[in-house]
């Protein structure tokens, strides 16, 4: 890990310490207080007295957004919502969410305001763009993306929002939708210590681990490699399914014998059954890991490092998101290996 920047300069830009006892003190529980316990953020006596409950903002509703902002909001956590297709937001505001209609007033209104976007464009554009969040930055605050992105977007997003005096944390999460709403998500943050320290017990209500890798650009790219890994078993668990079967095997039984070996994932239990049916209910949209891929691939290139098994399942997602599966789960990848067979057959 990356030692943090000297005390005396680093103090004149950190939350204050009315926002982390506050919220070890709004949760009064020992698995969300043992996070704030002993960290120094501020060289100011703390205020005696109950201490207000931090204000959270959320960016970005979709399909992993919305079930984290959830159970912020059922954590008790004083939440404030904006999503570009504003009925996004109706379900939280019914749970009690607050609501602004633009990034900037998001972050204006909040102490610590999260983001979820789709892509590295969506997450530059969100937060430096016109109305973006660093127009609602300032000391004392700070800005948690939680967003999949290339190394140098994530840098970039952290520039901006350090030019404010607030604080930046990366912290993309290894998990789809059911984690998402299980609580259950891994974040691999990097940034600010401080603000991870203090973020720490939210975290927690979103996630079931978290791993502090240092310096920005770190996070993005563990989450790109942890991904390119992913993406890659799948298209070879597809060839595995369609294999078996064209040599007379039974898939389900692939499955299970699969899932009491040591190659065994949960991805391939869970998914298995549902891709033996050609359906692919959504936990992580195909295009997803399609431009995760992409980005991996840039990572390699930037470091010249060869990815050749990557860069051949990156080609199946996009055989597949031509055959207009972007929307569909990622295991619907296999069906990109099904026209291929096809094609081949009809020769």
């Amino acid at each position: 890990m990356t030692s943090l920047v000297n005390s005396s300069h680093f103090a004149i830009h950190r939350l204050p310490s009315s926002f982390s006892t506050a919220i070890a003190t709004h949760f009064n529980s020992p698995r969300f207080s043992r996070h704030i316990f002993n960290v120094s953020v501020s060289s100011q006596p703390q205020q005696q007295g109950i201490e207000t409950p931090p204000r959270v903002g959320f960016l970005g509703l979709g399909i992993m957004g919305s079930p984290m902002a959830q159970n912020l909001i059922k954590a008790g956590v004083d939440l404030t919502v904006w999503n570009r297709t504003k009925s996004k937001c109706d379900a939280l505001i019914t749970l009690g969410a607050k609501y602004k209609s633009s990034p900037e007033e998001v972050a204006a209104s909040c102490d610590l305001t999260f983001a979820m976007l789709a892509d590295p464009q969506s997450a530059m554009d969100v937060a430096c763009g016109k109305y973006g969040v660093a127009n609602g930055m300032g000391p004392g605050k700070g800005y948690v993306d939680v967003s999949t992105v290339d190394v140098d977007t994530s840098k970039l997003i952290n520039g901006h929002i350090k030019s404010t005096g607030a604080l930046f944390l990366e912290a993309p999460v290894s998990g789809s939708k059911k984690p998402a709403e299980d609580g259950q998500l891994i974040f691999l943050t990097a940034g600010d210590r401080n603000l991870y320290e203090t973020a720490a017990p939210l975290l927690d209500i979103m996630g079931k681990s978290k791993f502090y890798l240092g310096d920005v650009g770190n996070g993005a790219a563990m989450k790109l490699v942890v991904n390119m890994i992913m993406g890659s078993m799948m298209a070879s668990f597809s060839e595995g399914l369609l294999l078996s079967e064209k040599v007379g095997l039974d898939p389900k039984v692939l499955v299970e014998v699969i899932s009491q070996g040591a190659i065994n994932a949960p991805m391939y239990t869970t998914k298995g059954p549902s891709m033996i049916k050609s359906h692919y209910p959504t936990a992580f949209p195909l295009k997803h890991q399609q431009k995760d891929l992409r980005l991996a691939l840039g990572l390699a290139e930037s470091v010249s490092q060869s990815i050749p098994i990557a860069a051949a399942a990156n080609e199946l997602y996009k055989v597949a998101k031509s055959h207009g599966y972007s929307d569909e789960d990622f295991s619907a990848v296999i069906e990109a290996l099904k026209t291929k067979f096809q094609n081949t057959e009809n020769q």
